[in-house]
This record gives C-alpha cells, structure tokens and sequence, in this order.
C-alpha cells in the first residue's frame, strides 16, 4: 500500500515518527510537508531527532490567514494527490494541514486516514474544532486515543471504521523520555534546577489574536515570583512585539527560541507545573505526571481535568495565579493506551 502524510506543525512531527517506523515495515510513505511551522526549531530539528525521513514535498506554504493558508495547501496538495496516486492520505490532530490534506483527498476519492479523530472542545471559536469536526466527517478510517474520542464520534453518528487504539503521542513520549533524560542538557544551558521553575508555552490563536487576552496572560505572569521558562513561538513573539507590550515587568522571566523534542520533553519532565494554551503539551505534562494550568476556556483532553491534574483557567489573571499557587496531588491514571498505537494502525492496513 502506497500512504501520503500530509504534516504541517510540531504536534504531528511527534505523532508522525512512531507511525511512519510501524508504516514503512510493510508498506510505502511519501511525506508532504507544508511549511505551517516553518521555523527551523519547530520543524527541521524534529525531523532529525525524531528520525523522521525527510519531507518528499515540502510546500513552503508559511503563515497567513486561515483561508489564504488553507486554500494553497488544497491546490499543492491536490497536485501531490494526483501526482502520487496514493491508496491513502493520512492525516494527524486538528490543524489547516490536516484540514486541507483531508479535503483534497476526499475531493478525489482517496480514503483519509484521520490519526486522533473524535476529539472535540465544544467551541467553534476555535478554528482546530472546525478542522476537527471536517476531517472527521471526510474520514474513511477514525483512529481514536481514548474512550471519549468514539463516545464524540458515536454521538455524531459516525461508527465506521472508528476504532480506539490509544494516543500516538504517548507512544512518542515512552520512547523518547529516557533518551532525553540522559542527552538533553537543556537544564544546564538555561541554568535550571529540577522543580524549581515553570514552563510556558502561548500560541493559540484565540489568545494571541486578542489582545485583552495576551495582556491579561502576561498580567498574571508578572505577579508570578518563580522562574518561568518561555520557548516563545513565533506568532506570540510577533504579537507581543506588534501590540508593544512589555515583558519588562515579569520577574525570573527567561524567553528562549523554541526548543527541539527532546529538549522539550527534559524541560516539561523536570518542570514545577506548566502553563499552557497547547493540546499536546497538555497531554505531555500528564504523561510526565506534572501539574498543568491550561490558559483556555475549553479543552479537548477532557480525561486530563480529572484529579486537577489539569486545571482549566482561561485567560483570567485572578483565575491563572489562583491555579499556580494552589497545591495539588492528582492521581494519574493509564486513560491514553499502551503506546503502541502506532503498532496498531499499521496493523491495520497488513
């Protein structure tokens, strides 16, 4: 069987290197790479440390609204399609990439492999939910992470070839922690102590698009007294430096480029707690047993609130500080599989 992957961001880098080495034992893979991250640590450096083969194409596509960005990925990746002529597009999580490698191969009635379908946050605001809730209806095979992911899927109606086979993304963390602990030296290069800083990250596009949000995140963060670590992605760094506001006044503040995987893993294993607005790094904060503050309203990974191991805030500054200072001790239970989902969905197509 011949597979197009169509990949675009961080997230799917991750989910894509366990999937890709169960792939190519049996069948063949081509890789599209669009551009969406087209920063050189949020994309290159994962290829090499994930050993992920090199992209086939590489669309150069870039940042630009939802519409532009989405529109020159259908029309490049249509091309690719009837290039190829594969027998399956796959496609991972919730992003532009996923929404237009979905549609183009649906448009040519190739069948979508959709990896983490039946997720949902409930809110159509966010543009992820509407790519979610598309490529899961153009799907031809849903491969689900958890029990709430077909429990979505069944409510829609959508029962064929829906199948639970746990979360890739636990797949890549079990592999990769141990390689992390012993080779990243990211702790030392930052000068950092096991448990004694937190960890940000900030991209979505519902905060970083707004900005009573953004000023209200950094708000709370400038009343936050321990070292914060911030790998800033670069729509934030471009927002913060468009509305002009300050970072200034943040103390313990360390704002770092965007780091590689493992250095992220060693960063989020060793951290306090974690603040983010990311659906994968909520995730790994639980797989890494860490406390996680979410600067959204909604989430996805709704296994994740139980126990407070995950802690809903929203952008409220009040709200942000009240979830850094209070002490918990969540339980962390087995919810995402066996990490060998990858193992699975190769299976699958045997």
């Amino acid at each position: 069987m011949k597979f197009l992957t169509v990949l675009g961001a961080r997230p799917q880098f991750i989910k894509a290197a366990p999937v890709s080495r169960e792939l190519r034992k049996n069948h063949e893979e081509l890789i599209v790479h669009t551009g969406q991250h087209y920063d050189k640590n949020m994309s290159d450096i994962f290829f090499e440390e994930l050993h992920i083969p090199k992209p086939d194409f590489h669309l150069g596509i870039g940042s630009a609204s939802h519409g532009k960005q989405t529109g020159e990925m259908l029309a490049k990746i249509e091309d690719i399609i009837l290039q190829e002529k594969p027998d399956y597009v796959l496609v991972y999580g919730d992003t532009n990439s996923t929404l237009a490698g979905a549609l183009a191969a649906a448009k040519l009635h190739v069948p979508v492999v959709h990896i983490e379908a039946g997720l949902r946050s409930f809110n159509k605001r966010m543009p992820e939910e509407i790519n979610r809730i598309m490529t899961d209806h153009v799907s031809e095979f849903l491969f689900c992470p958890t029990d709430t992911a077909i429990k979505n899927l069944t409510d829609e109606n959508m029962k064929h070839n829906v199948i639970n086979v746990g979360d890739v993304m636990y797949d890549a963390v079990e592999y990769n922690r141990q390689l992390a602990e012993n080779n990243s030296d990211i702790l030392n290069t930052f000068g950092l102590t096991s448990k004694e800083y937190h960890l940000i990250t900030v991209h979505r596009a519902e905060n970083t698009d707004d900005p009573e949000k953004i000023s209200s995140i950094l708000a709370a963060f400038s009343e936050i007294e321990e070292v914060k670590v911030w790998p800033m992605h670069p729509r934030t760094k471009h927002v913060i430096e468009r509305l002009n506001l300050s970072l200034d006044n943040i103390p313990n503040l360390m704002i770092v480029e965007p780091v590689g995987y493992l250095d992220m893993l060693k960063l989020e294993s060793n951290a306090k707690k974690i603040l983010t607005d990311s659906g994968g790094v909520q995730k790994e904060a639980y797989f890494m047993e860490v406390p996680c503050v979410t600067l959204r309203e909604q989430t996805e990974w709704v296994e994740t609130l139980e126990s407070e191991a995950n802690i809903l805030v929203g952008t409220d500054k009040e709200q942000i500080l009240a979830a850094v200072n209070k002490e918990v001790t969540p339980t962390y239970k087995n919810l995402f599989g066996d990490a060998k989902a990858a193992e699975k969905i190769a299976n699958y197509f045997n």
